[in-house]
């Protein structure tokens, strides 16, 4: 009776044993495809060679915080989730910048975030993209962030004709439009209101300024 309970055991520890190996250095579980999601303009094998996990390396001890920090390290990513899908398969979910504007810098123009984070530098802006200039543009300037607030406020109707952003200071913002226009936007609060008073004056009202910088009072010249 006692040799078969020990034949037992050993038999169970074999088993978990063999299970275990198999699972955590076995390549038979190992990392064979990676799947990247949410990418537009970032190519996948950049994301994949940024990842850092080699072909059938064991999936179940693929550090997935390490990934997402690596990955996290492509400045035109904004989000990474890192996922274990059995029996072989690393999924990478992504969350790209979406660029806003174009900052002047020596000669180039550093396109940035909503966040004032700078995602690439270009030779010239974007031809969609309006012009921010600041005195100190940088992440956290206060300018910086509310002409970037200002610019993601701005309505659908007036958002193509925006082609330069001025801010002197966070309640000095100021708009230029395509058609020459000019727009004294003021600060970033109660943008709701200025863009949809601003959407109605621009059909209706010819003018050069338009000051909703105080939407109670509204003044054209």
């Amino acid at each position: 009776m006692k040799a078969r309970t020990a034949f037992l055991v050993l038999l169970t520890a074999g088993v978990v044993g063999s299970a275990a190996w198999l699972v955590f250095f076995s390549p038979v579980l190992g990392v064979r495809s990676i799947e990247i999601v949410g990418n537009l303009t970032v190519p996948s094998e950049r994301i994949k060679q940024q990842a850092g996990v080699a072909d059938l390396h064991p999936l179940a001890t693929v550090d997935l915080a390490d990934v997402q920090h690596r990955v996290l390290g492509i400045r035109q990513l904004a989000g990474a989730k890192v996922d274990r899908i059995w029996p072989g398969t690393l999924k990478i979910e992504v969350v790209e910048r979406e660029p806003v504007a174009a900052i002047p810098a020596g000669g180039k123009f550093a396109v940035v975030d909503k966040q004032g984070v700078v995602i690439e530098v270009k030779s010239a802006a974007p031809f969609m993209l309006p012009v921010l200039k600041v005195d100190t543009p940088a992440t956290g300037d206060p300018a910086t962030m509310a002409a970037l607030q200002v610019i993601q406020a701005v309505p659908g109707e007036v958002a193509p004709k925006l082609r330069e952003v001025r801010a002197g200071t966070a309640e000095g913002v100021t708009l230029k439009l395509s058609d020459g226009r000019t727009v004294i936007w003021g600060g970033a609060d109660r943008s709701e209101e200025k863009g949809r008073i601003l959407t109605s004056l621009l059909k209706r009202e010819k003018a050069t300024v338009y000051d909703v910088s105080s939407p109670d009072v509204v003044t054209l010249k």
